[in-house]
């Protein structure tokens, strides 16, 4: 009853809609744009997550160690099948170092900050006494032509204990994350004036800038940046910044300018390598002049780049690693890189970079002890920072310098350390305030915690603060003076009486 009433503003009538089969259907929505849409809210429903930065920083690190073995076994075959008959020697090496990493990152994400903060100074100290002994035994050899004293023996950049190589500017880059975190953390507001950055942080620094840069310029380069993360998250004013630009660059000078009187693999008789090496950069000679001078390796660097092409010659058929490219397993192992895989390698390897510039950033800007937030910005500049100076110099866009690439290139003692650095960052990574949430609302079986990692501390949990004294009244006055000068005898307070016993006054 009443179907039929067409009544203004009745909301109960039930509308007649024409049947299916002559329905004219709705159109369609733009495909392209949904999918953008649904992709972008998808990444950002990810990126939410609690543990976000902690599984984006495993995949990245994990791709970049996976990629790296298997660009030194490609690079190194070779090498290794002509001079001992074994293709896969280096590789083995490599994959050794690889397990140590991966323990010493396992190690690192279980420790907590106040751990890190304890190891500091033992740390630095450590750094500071292996870089002492690498430049005596390289001033003794050069001097003296003394090679060794005793199991212990020099190699420029290397230091042999025996057996074991290390290179010891790779202890340093992580002591002085560590180091330089702690004291930033521990003067906190104070940063503001000039008095609390030049003790004893500057003295330190400097230190280590002279012992690194000597002999290795280029790992200097990797230390400045990381101290330019450090007081850039310390919240450093711009004017300090542009004063230690100007005190680097006079530095940098002083250092190019040492290679003439023997610096890192330079010599009294022979030119100056660095300067060589900067002027070439400035002004370019011409490729068909630099077989016999110091662009033999950038020109070489970009015949291989240029040889790859968009998708590269395929995996393990580079021809420049035929001897034709020095170092190219070592510091030059990007252009392999880009001779057998292409732009598309290069590409995924630089994307996997700026991931794991992203996790670090991120760890550090929610995470809320200062500690933990200084020593990722110091970590995330370390290796990013290297990352660019190795690439950069290897495509030409920035001076030579030569430090490896971090994961891919082939070293020991490099792997060990980074990989004990971002387990440093993974344990910072599950401090976060909601991370920590997360874990502890579904917290992991107990045999998981103990193998892979404990839980991190819940965030707020801070002690109560101390209960303020009761109010003690007005400040006693000083005791009135004689005319004589002299002070006068102290009498018994009023209102208190010494009543009781010794033994009684004592309980």
């Amino acid at each position: 009853m009443g179907e039929g009433r067409d009544t203004e503003g009745t909301t109960d009538t039930p509308v007649r809609r024409p049947p299916a089969a002559t329905r004219t259907a709705d159109p369609p929505a733009p495909l392209l744009g949904w999918d953008a849409a649904g992709g972008l809210a998808a990444l950002r429903g990810l990126l939410a997550r609690p543990l976000a930065s902690y599984y984006l920083l495993l995949s990245s690190a994990g791709l970049l160690l996976l990629i790296g073995l298997t660009m030194v076994f490609s690079t190194t075959s070779v090498r290794d099948f002509a001079t001992g008959g074994d293709a896969s020697a280096s590789l083995v090496r490599q994959s050794v170092f690889a397990v140590i990493g991966i323990v010493a990152f396992w190690a690192c994400q279980r420790l907590p900050a106040r751990t890190f903060r304890a190891l500091a100074r033992p740390a630095l100290g450590v750094a500071v006494v292996l870089l002492l002994i690498l430049n005596l035994l390289v001033a003794l050899e050069a001097l003296f032509r003394v090679e060794s004293i005793g199991p212990l023996k020099a190699d420029l950049l290397w230091l042999f204990l025996g057996p074991v190589t290390i290179q010891p500017v790779e202890v340093a880059k992580f002591a002085l994350v560590l180091w330089g975190a702690h004291v930033l953390a521990r003067k906190g507001a104070t940063l503001g004036w000039w008095k609390e950055l030049a003790t004893p942080l500057f003295p330190v620094v400097g230190l280590l800038f002279v012992l690194v840069g000597y002999n290795d310029l280029g790992s200097m380069l990797c230390l400045l940046a990381l101290v330019v993360g450090l007081l850039w998250a310390a919240g450093v004013r711009l004017q300090v910044f542009a004063a230690l630009t100007g005190v680097g660059l006079a530095g940098v000078g002083l250092l190019v300018a040492a290679a003439s009187l023997g610096a890192g693999s330079g010599s009294r008789d022979a030119d100056n390598y660095r300067l060589a090496r900067l002027t070439m950069f400035v002004n370019p000679p011409d490729p068909k002049e630099c077989f016999e001078s110091w662009c033999y390796q950038t020109v070489q660097a970009r015949s291989a780049i240029d040889h790859g092409g968009w998708f590269g010659v395929g995996l393990g058929k580079s021809t420049f690693k035929w001897d034709w490219l020095p170092e190219a397993h070592n510091d030059f192992i990007f252009a392999i890189v880009a001779e057998e895989l292409g732009v598309v390698g290069c590409t995924v390897l630089l994307v996997l970079f700026a991931v794991l510039a992203y996790t670090g950033l991120r760890i550090a800007r929610r995470v809320e002890d200062p500690f933990r937030r200084l020593a990722a910005a110091g970590v995330t500049a370390w290796l990013v920072g290297q990352a660019v100076i190795n690439i950069g110099g290897v495509t030409g866009l920035l001076p030579l310098t030569g430090v490896p690439l971090p994961f891919i290139s082939d070293g020991g003692s490099a792997l060990v350390v980074t990989l004990a650095a971002v387990g440093m960052l993974a344990s910072f990574a599950r401090a976060e305030p909601d991370a920590a949430r997360a874990l502890h609302a579904r917290p992991p079986a107990r045999w998981v915690r103990l193998v892979w990692a404990p839980l991190p501390p819940l965030p707020g949990r801070r002690r109560r603060p101390a209960t303020p004294p009761p109010d003690r009244g007005s400040v006693p006055r000083s005791r009135t003076r004689r005319s004589d000068d002299q002070a006068a005898a102290r009498g018994p307070r009023p209102g208190r009486t010494r009543a009781g016993t010794a033994s009684e006054r004592r309980r």
